[in-house]
């Protein structure tokens, strides 16, 4: 059986070190561009995760009717609440408490210290000892939950008004419908879309918009089989314009949205992948084109051109390897959990197991395919030609 004779493994990895300069630039550039794709990545991810978590299979949300995913805009009478909670069988209960929340939510300008000009925020008014019984991801991190005059913030809310070098704490003050508020306390929601968001008492927040309505109500079933009815309910009461939706699925509807967003980051992650490729080939041209000599002179000794090329090939692959994993690590270091301000909020980038699976399987792509070209294109000229070469 006819076995191709191989070049030796440290042949390749010393040819690597014998031109320093050229694989350390080849290095930094491919590391880049892998970097660059971790970025990328992680965003979608990012933003991916949080709408998935945001969701609470138990709860459902009853808002204005046509409003779609525009919840800042809806509004419905105050007493959705009380005719939700008597006409609605399924309802959790626990010490005679209906697991039930009205909330009033909109997009307001924020002032605060540290901003130029103030910030676009998103604040919501609830009843603390209700909407806690809703909301069962969202913990109160430090402080309290907030009294008259105070608002708790959730830990992205920051990042959201674009306070990121200095964070708001227990004790300083925002300002926001020409009122002055005291931050109570801060809270966290397992990374869901709560945690961008500003949350005050519900009467007051009503007081200082001189509104009287709802913007959504929102309530928990004892199983997950209990929404029929809820629906049922809206569409009976015509008079007060209602529509319910699942919690999980008013944020599938967001994905849905956001799906040109991901689309275009995936296009951007090709574009990027593609930059590195031709980067790839034009040091690997270089880089092969000054060693014909070399080649023609290892077909002489026996090598054949299969041999050589896999040579090539396990370069640009321990090169391309390498990169992977400096630009995994730097990843880890400088973009996992890290804080992006984005139009429904603020979520953190996500370097999870996919996202180095698709940095890791670009960068080994790059070294693959990079070094195939030119070593075919040099490897065609005779061994004559290549001994003549200078």
């Amino acid at each position: 059986m006819f076995r191709v004779r191989l070049l030796p493994w440290e042949y390749g990895i010393r040819n690597l070190f014998r031109r320093s300069l050229r694989t350390a630039l080849t290095f930094a550039g491919l590391t880049v561009v892998v970097y660059l794709v971790f970025v990328v990545v992680g965003f979608i991810r990012g933003l991916e995760r949080t709408l998935e978590v945001s969701g609470d299979p138990q709860v459902a949300l009853v808002f204005s009717l046509g409003m779609g995913e525009n919840l800042e805009y809806s509004s419905i009478p105050m007493r959705t609440t009380e005719l939700v909670a008597s006409s609605v069988p399924g309802l959790q209960t626990r010490y005679g408490k209906t697991y039930i929340s009205p909330e009033l939510y909109l997009g307001t300008l924020i002032e605060a210290d540290g901003l130029d000009e103030p910030g676009f925020g998103l604040v919501r008014g609830v009843e603390s000892d209700q909407v806690v019984l809703v909301r069962r991801k969202v913990e109160l991190e430090s402080g309290t939950w907030p009294k008259v005059g105070e608002v708790a913030i959730g830990r992205m809310a920051s990042t959201k008004l674009g306070l990121d070098q200095h964070p708001l704490q227990p004790g300083d003050t925002i300002g926001f419908e020409d009122r002055t508020w005291i931050v109570s306390g801060i809270f966290s929601a397992g990374d869901g879309a709560f945690e961008s968001e500003i949350w005050c008492r519900l009467d007051e927040l009503q007081q200082a918009m001189k509104r009287q309505d709802l913007s959504i109500v929102a309530m928990t079933f004892a199983s997950e089989t209990g929404y029929e009815d809820l629906d049922l309910f809206c569409k009976e009461r015509l008079d007060l314009e209602l529509q319910s939706i699942p919690e999980p699925d008013y944020y599938a509807t967001l994905q849905k949205d956001y799906a040109p967003i991901r689309w275009l980051a995936w296009l951007v992650v090709c574009l990027v992948s593609g930059a590195g490729a031709f980067a790839g080939l034009n040091t690997m041209y270089g880089a092969v084109v000054g060693r014909i000599s070399e080649f023609a002179m290892l077909q002489t000794l026996g090598f054949t051109r299969r041999a050589i090329l896999l040579s090539l090939v396990q370069e640009g692959m321990l090169l391309s390897a390498a990169a992977a994993l400096a630009a995994t690590g730097l990843a880890f270091l400088t973009l996992n959990d890290a804080s992006v301000k984005f139009t429904m909020g603020a979520f953190s980038l996500n370097v999870d197991g996919v996202t180095v699976l698709i940095g890791a399987g670009v960068g080994l792509s790059l070294g693959f395919l990079g070094a195939i070209p030119p070593a075919v294109r040099a490897l065609r000229m005779s061994i004559v030609d290549g001994l003549r070469t200078v």
